[in-house]
């Protein structure tokens, strides 16, 4: 469970994409979509809140590292330091926070989807914040993208008597909102230092917040037993596929389009899907495909909206 790259990709360098960065890419949708369920795997032992925290504090240790082995690490910048909090505290705290919880009463495949409906609502938020009209095609794929998230949520896909779930769907799109006005941020940022020397700052900040409340709500996490197949989910979930998968999103991200690096993370909600069938056992019923790809289809229109713009 992860979120996807904000770096600017930078349109100057060539987009003959070499292989090694097609095989990185695909490792990180493929890490990143393996984690929803080994998200819902860890959440059966520990609470929502001190999951995320882990996940947090474990990639921002491994990070802090990483940078620092490199020789770019550094304080953030005044002028980046309302990046660092809209990314460590909207997209890294609330997204993942929210999307935790969620996750206890939501299905997995439900889950993924649910929140990688970003791009969608960046529509709305550029046109809400920025007054940016939505041209024709974005008016189309968000449509058609709320159609779709409509029919995952309806009462003929979702027992709505189940108790925690609309609160669980609310949860993972009020998630994926804010995520939504935090790249609308990140676009219009002007960067005095790079993405990755800032993840781990950002990650700390998330962590620090998540930690308090997971005292105050989760309570202590002196009763959860930290049993091996336990540390190997959390080894995969904090280190592996958000730490590792961060590297290659900025290193590899910037080196192809933004519209092939957004085709490239709609993998992520499939790998994600189909996953939670094949570990967790999950059910895709007819009516959830039929979601599913108009889902897919909005965001990937979002995303060639986006491509047309800046041509």
């Amino acid at each position: 469970m992860s979120a996807v790259n904000n770096e600017p990709v930078d349109n100057s360098v060539s987009h003959r994409t070499q292989p090694a960065t097609v095989v990185w890419l695909v490792v990180m949708v493929v890490l990143w979509g393996l984690s929803w369920p080994a998200t819902k795997l860890a959440l059966d032992v520990v609470p929502p809140l001190w999951l995320a925290a882990i996940r947090f504090g474990s990639a921002c240790f491994c990070l802090f590292v990483f940078v620092a082995l490199r020789g770019s690490l550094r304080l953030p910048s005044r002028a980046d330091l309302p990046v660092v909090a809209s990314v460590g505290l909207l997209q890294m705290m609330v997204f993942t926070g929210l999307g935790m919880i969620a996750m206890q009463h939501t299905d997995t495949s439900h889950a993924v989807l649910l929140a990688y409906t970003t791009p969608l609502w960046g529509i709305l938020t550029s046109w809400l914040l920025m007054r940016k009209a939505p041209s024709r095609l974005q008016i189309v794929a968000l449509v058609t993208g709320l159609i779709g998230i409509a029919l995952i949520c309806s009462p003929a896909e979702m027992d709505w008597g189940r108790p925690g779930a609309i609160m669980g769907c609310s949860l993972l799109i009020i998630g994926a909102i804010s995520w939504s006005l935090v790249i609308v941020h990140v676009r219009h940022h002007r960067w005095s230092s790079t993405p990755l020397s800032l993840a781990p700052w950002q990650m700390l900040l998330a962590t620090l917040p998540l930690t308090l409340l997971a005292a105050l709500i989760d309570g202590s996490p002196s009763t959860v037993v930290f049993s091996p197949h336990l540390l190997w989910l959390l080894l995969f979930i904090g280190p592996v596929a958000t730490s590792v998968c961060f590297v290659i999103a900025t290193e590899h991200g910037r080196r192809i389009s933004v519209f092939a690096m957004s085709n490239f993370t709609l993998g992520v909600p499939l790998v994600g899907a189909a996953a939670s069938v094949v570990i967790l056992g999950s059910h895709l019923s007819t009516l959830f495909m039929g979601g599913l790809l108009l889902v897919f289809l909005g965001v990937s229109m979002t995303a060639l909206s986006g491509r047309r713009a800046r041509h």
